[in-house]
């Protein structure tokens, strides 16, 4: 392997059912993975036939985001079964709905560790072992929903912020160690998981995010957005005046 951009072998995906988590797989291994390792909650029994189809060798493995005391046995285990880790894909998190939220704050915190306090575990996890590696990238999905906190999603999107900051800091304490964090913003994205949710402006598929992803590995990109004009869109959007962004969040 030259690095994490230029020769891409493995493949570890944290939330091995998620939809936009599979697509970027199924672009590396377009591009040339050949091993690729699902980690999800019971571990993942039927592997997308596009992946074998494609040539790669699909493991499994359990990872639980709410038992941070295993996220580097997983990560452990990933490594044994296929040997140092080109790219982690950190895609796992929970959608529910802010009213529902509100209505059982409980179930809220246990959201909110699923979509932050489990990733610091397991992006803590990945960075050791790439560190020791020294090369592999880390890529973790984050969310214009963090960018600017509205008030119709505000438990999803403080947990969505807490995740962009900590995948930046991570970034930053990795730099010069040979690996590094590739962090997503997509906006909104139709899958299972947001069905419920009304469709926003600027819109994106997942293969269109994987496509964002595969460019960002290439080029060296600490950022990416899907789509790209979110990323001017969400400039404006940060300097817009407390009530007038209240108003739009409703």
């Amino acid at each position: 392997m030259r690095d994490s951009v230029g020769t891409v072998r493995t493949v570890l995906l944290l939330g091995g059912r998620s939809e936009i988590g599979l697509a970027i797989v199924e672009r590396l291994v377009r591009e040339g993975a050949r091993e690729v390792v699902l980690a999800a909650r019971g571990g993942v029994a039927e592997p997308p036939a596009a992946l074998a189809a494609l040539g790669a060798k699909v493991h499994s493995l359990e990872f639980d985001a709410t038992a941070p005391d295993t996220h580097t046995a997983t990560v452990d285990g990933a490594v044994a079964l296929v040997g140092d880790l080109d790219v982690v894909v950190d895609a796992f998190g929970v959608l529910g709905t802010q009213a529902d939220y509100e209505a059982d704050p409980a179930a809220a915190a246990r959201a909110a560790a699923v979509n932050y306090t489990g990733h610091v575990s397991a992006g803590l996890a990945v960075a050791a072992c790439l560190r020791e590696q020294g090369h592999g990238a880390l890529v973790v999905l984050s969310s214009v929903a963090g960018v600017r906190v509205r008030r119709f999603n505000f438990v999803y999107g403080s947990a969505k912020a807490g995740l962009d900051g900590f995948a930046q800091g991570l970034a930053d304490s990795l730099h010069g160690s040979g690996a590094r964090v590739l962090v997503v913003r997509p906006g909104y994205v139709p899958t299972r998981m947001s069905a419920h949710v009304d469709p926003a402006p600027f819109p994106a598929t997942p293969a269109q995010v994987a496509e964002a992803v595969s460019a960002g590995l290439r080029s060296g990109a600490t950022t990416v957005w899907a789509p790209r004009v979110l990323a001017p869109v969400f400039a404006g959007m940060r300097l817009m005046p407390r009530p007038i962004w209240r108003r739009l969040g409703r």
